[in-house]
């Protein structure tokens, strides 16, 4: 079977750049063989956390909140693309993962940050790395950092110069790293359940 993978969005802005870099990963895992599926935390239009999944009694969370739920269980492997407001996260994506807990536990991650200036969204990812880690993901060490995001892929998702050869050729990498996690932690969850 096909490795499940979500490659999860959070920018709210009325001019979004950063669904251009969802939408090609989501496309060039999809011709790696993988069963993925975008999540756009605009899409998806979770309140601002109030109650988490695991704090309503079963069958009485909202629908959109149960329907992701299964979805975050069903997965093999996440990918988060991760921009960065003023050094830091952004609030959509955080408020989107913060909303679950157990069914984050004992699958990988990857990151894949971009900003519209030159340093790629850097510290947005560095500060994905141990949120992910506390939410019980295996953060893979491969990343990926997109600068210029406007001009490094076009309206059409397609990378474009110096930057989107460098993409191109990064993705491989983190594609492979993801998918050796991905593998190793479902060969091993087939065997032992997670204690959650």
């Amino acid at each position: 079977m096909p490795h499940r993978i979500l490659v999860f969005y959070g920018s709210y802005r009325e001019a979004r750049m950063g669904i251009r870099l969802a939408r090609w990963l989501t496309a060039r895992l999809a011709a790696r063989g993988c069963d993925v599926e975008l999540i756009d935390a605009k899409e998806v239009g979770l309140p601002m956390l109030d109650k988490r999944y695991m704090d309503y009694a079963p069958g009485e969370a909202p629908a959109v909140i149960e329907e992701l739920a299964d979805k975050l269980r069903a997965a093999d492997g996440f990918v988060f693309v991760a921009g960065e407001y003023n050094w830091g996260m952004q609030p959509g994506l955080k408020n989107l993962t913060d909303h679950f807990f157990h069914e984050w536990f004992w699958r990988p991650a990857a990151i894949a940050s971009y900003s519209g200036g030159r340093l790629g969204g850097a510290r947005s990812n560095s500060m994905w790395h141990p949120t992910l880690t506390e939410m019980g993901m295996v953060v893979v060490p491969s990343t990926l950092t997109v600068a210029q995001i406007g001009q490094t892929i076009d309206a059409d998702d397609v990378p474009q110069g110096e930057s989107g050869a460098a993409l191109e050729r990064g993705f491989e990498r983190f594609a492979d790293d993801l998918l050796w996690w991905v593998e190793a932690a479902k060969a091993h969850r087939g065997r032992v359940q997670p204690p959650f």
